[in-house]
């Protein structure tokens, strides 16, 4: 009974790994999907070096068709946060006043 349950599973993942499609084919897709997307929400870490001096930020990227767009960057050491955001009216940068 194993071996029948190990040769079918052997069978399923040979099967699958055999797809038509080939990776050039998976990149176009992908570059479509992307291209035709109306709004996304990206988060990560940033990590800048200045000579000696290393600062790490959480990111935050909110993004809505037509180029809108609220930035976020987060001082992991301090909590220092900015805030990059493009609406219908303009451009603005936002810094939270420390006290």
């Amino acid at each position: 009974m194993k071996k029948y349950l190990i040769f079918l599973l052997v069978l399923c993942l040979f099967l699958v790994g055999c797809g038509k499609n080939k990776s050039s084919d998976v990149k176009k897709e992908l570059i479509s999907s992307i291209n035709n997307l109306k709004a996304y929400n990206l988060n990560g870490k940033l990590e800048v070096v200045n000579n000696d001096d290393v600062f790490n930020y959480d990111v935050v990227v909110n993004y809505k068709n037509k180029d809108l767009y609220r930035v976020s960057l987060k001082n992991i050491a301090n909590n220092h946060e900015q805030i990059i955001l493009r609406n219908d009216d303009g451009v603005y940068v936002i810094t939270h006043k420390s006290m």
